[in-house]
């Protein structure tokens, strides 16, 4: 059942049985049992064309994670402040080693264009927040990044593992990371740890802006105060 539910993608959101099965490498009537008890409990949805769209349950049972609908309702209001403050693109996102997941996103219609979108995800080493969130992980977590291949978006995206376990120890010492055009040559983002009731770094924020015509360090304060303003939301004492 989760080798189906995986095969649906942003790009192949439906799917029919066939295709189903090829992406599956199931029987056909295995993907035919399969789905059908899906799309009985509502996880997957029949159109009318015959394909296969993931259902609203599994939207349901994804808004029970502690990762997801609660920590961006805690979040909304200082993403939604530190949004109407600068009108740049605001991001929240999690740690899924070796990528982050995006958990919201506000983008103007006048800000730069960025890649990411809720639900979505990127490499960690390649991303504010990401760096954020590596840099603030348990060092196995941290070690079976930086045993990987580190892939290169841009030019500018940090592949060596030396050089990125500088960056993450830059990270740890100062609170927050520039990410200066790694993942699109037109963007760099400042990004901010978040820290849960536990005081550990649960999530990361960041704010995107154009690369050209920017200083970002006069973007620090308020991505920290907005970081710091969700730390105790969630009840965390220490908060960056």
């Amino acid at each position: 059942m989760l080798d189906v539910l995986g095969a649906f993608t942003p790009e192949r959101s439906a799917l029919s049985l066939s295709e189903l099965s090829r992406r599956t490498r199931l029987p056909l009537s295995t993907t035919h049992r399969i789905v059908g008890e899906l799309a009985r409990r509502g996880a997957l949805e029949r159109q009318e064309d015959g394909r296969y769209r993931v259902g609203l349950w599994l939207w349901e049972i994804a808004s029970l994670s502690p990762r997801g609908v609660g920590l961006r309702e805690n979040a909304m209001p200082f993403l939604e402040d530190l949004y109407e403050a600068t009108h740049e693109n605001v991001q929240l996102a999690v740690l899924d080693a070796p990528d982050v997941v995006y958990v919201e996103l506000i983008s103007g219609r006048n800000a730069v264009n960025v890649i990411s979108r809720v639900g979505g995800r990127l490499a960690a080493h390649a991303t504010g927040v990401g760096l954020v969130l590596l840099a603030n992980a348990p060092v196995d977590v941290q070690e079976h990044v930086l045993s990987q291949p580190l892939k290169a978006y841009t030019p500018k995206t940090v592949t060596s593992p030396q050089q990125l376990r500088r960056v993450l120890a830059d990270v740890r010492r100062d609170g927050f990371v520039i990410s200066d055009r790694q993942i699109e040559m037109v963007s760099l983002s400042v990004a901010a740890p978040v820290y849960g009731a536990g005081d550990d770094v649960v999530a990361a924020i960041s704010i995107v802006v154009p690369a050209d015509g920017t200083d970002p360090r006069t973007l620090v304060p308020a991505v920290r105060a907005a970081a710091r303003g969700i730390s105790r939301s969630l009840g965390a004492y220490q908060s960056g």
